[in-house]
């Protein structure tokens, strides 16, 4: 079955601020920015800058399992926020996407926007010259395969665990490089 992202989860702007963030240590709210999140499209939350936003409305809270993405740049994909983030506002120009969690898995729905053929149909909707950027309504009615929960859940186990292995034969190859050279260097040290 296929759905427009807007049937299953709802996408927002981030916060627009109005001047320049003026940090604190002691904040009560901690901003999350696009540098914020890594190429692996991680959100690193220890390292997120704080500010005082004592009004700040309990509907611009970031939640565990919304996604979080970058509208503009070279890369357009979605990090999803885990447990312990505690009291976060998303600031623009990302976008915070709401999955309908009785529809759709977080997990599922950012390997999906994360998919090289999704992501082939987000730069095709990209916006502007020197600066490429996703707009909401792009996003809003970008076509979603949208599988049974069930099938959802064995996907991004799947994907989860080919992204390990993945890791795993980077981290061999690398060993295995540095065991031959040193096999290698002892050769040549022995050939004397």
């Amino acid at each position: 079955m296929t759905v427009t992202l807007v049937d299953i989860a709802e996408v927002r702007m981030g916060y627009s601020f109005r001047s320049r963030l003026e940090t604190d240590a002691e904040g009560d709210v901690a901003v999350i920015q696009m540098k914020d999140i890594d190429d692996a499209n991680l959100l690193h939350p220890e390292e997120l800058a704080r500010i005082q936003m004592p009004d700040l409305k309990d509907r611009h809270l970031v939640r565990e399992g919304d996604l979080l993405f970058r509208s503009r740049g070279v890369t357009n994909s979605a990090a999803l926020v885990g447990g312990g983030i505690g009291r976060a506002v998303l600031a623009a120009p990302m976008l915070l996407i709401r999955p309908k969690t009785e529809i759709v898995e977080p997990a599922y729905l950012q390997w999906f926007i994360n998919h090289p053929a999704t992501q082939a149909a987000l730069a095709g909707r990209a916006a502007g010259t020197a600066v490429k950027m996703i707009g909401k309504g792009a996003l809003d009615s970008l076509e979603v395969a949208l599988p049974p929960l069930q099938r959802q859940r064995l996907i991004v186990e799947v994907a989860q665990l080919a992204s390990r292995e993945a890791a795993l034969m980077q981290e061999l190859r690398g060993r295995r490089k540095a065991l031959l050279e040193g096999i290698l260097l002892r050769e040549a040290q022995e050939a004397r």
